[in-house]
């Protein structure tokens, strides 16, 4: 009782094989000193993060991402469904976020959405990536960073300097699934995307008629189309999207 506690960490370590890649996760706890949900997602999301970059980028493009993400953790938020199911079994998210069920993502015509992803995205997204994202995933995601890659960045700020806001569409279906930003500004918006490493919404900004949360965290469109994962941290929820699903236009629409 006398000696100082000393904090222990340990180590799991779960496989997951897709596509010839084993993923390696690795846990931290700390022994009397519970971690926030959040703080425990964040240490699986690096993991996968790995996974990811190693599934769509070439060896050195993924050599220098993990290089990366080993300064920087804290931008590193995807994740494997399965994992967290096994460490964390299924969650209800705090209002506004609306729940959906597993059957959402059932399989359908074309993976697990009716159709692929539209051939035209915007901000030149790569189809095949999002064609693959979208539709044919539930573990991975494109890439940290990768939005960066793209002309959204060059656009938004153009957009905002119209004192305007963006549409963000379903890659398959064209339907509205974020508008941003709303209670901030802009840079504000591109700053927090960037300290995690993709576009990251908060509740006002998400259209709830076309996007649901299921138990384990994943975020995807009523159409099932996977999106991200909903992170939640100390200001509420955070919704981690993929660019490339959110890159769609606007059925028989114009633009906003």
């Amino acid at each position: 009782p006398s000696c100082p506690r000393k904090p222990i960490q340990h180590i799991y370590t779960t496989r997951i094989k897709k596509h010839n890649l084993c993923l390696c996760i690795h846990r931290t706890a700390i022994i009397n000193n519970i971690m926030p949900r959040h703080s425990h997602s964040s240490l699986l999301l690096l993991a996968s993060a790995l996974g990811s970059a190693s599934a769509f980028t070439s060896p050195a493009t993924s050599t220098a991402l993990r290089r990366t993400i080993a300064i920087a953790p804290t931008t590193t938020t995807t994740r494997s469904m399965s994992v967290l199911d096994a460490f964390f079994g299924k969650k209800e998210f705090a209002s506004p976020c609306v729940m959906g069920e597993e059957s959402i993502m059932s399989p359908k015509a074309h993976g697990t959405s009716v159709t692929p992803v539209q051939k035209d995205l915007r901000w030149k997204c790569d189809y095949e990536t999002a064609d693959r994202i979208c539709n044919f995933n539930r573990h991975y995601a494109e890439y940290a960073g990768y939005w960066l890659t793209t002309s959204f960045v060059e656009d938004a700020r153009t957009v905002a300097k119209e004192g305007k806001e963006i549409t963000f569409y379903d890659s398959n279906s064209g339907k509205p699934l974020f508008v941003a930003p709303k209670g901030r500004s802009m840079e504000d918006f591109l700053k927090e995307s960037g300290s995690h490493g993709w576009p990251s919404f908060r509740d006002e900004e998400v259209v709830w008629e076309n996007v649901r949360c299921l138990g384990d965290g994943e975020s995807v469109s009523v159409d099932g189309t996977h999106l991200g994962h909903n992170l939640p941290d100390s200001s509420g929820n955070r919704y981690c999207i993929n660019l490339v699903s959110v890159a769609g236009r606007p059925v028989g629409g114009e633009e906003e």
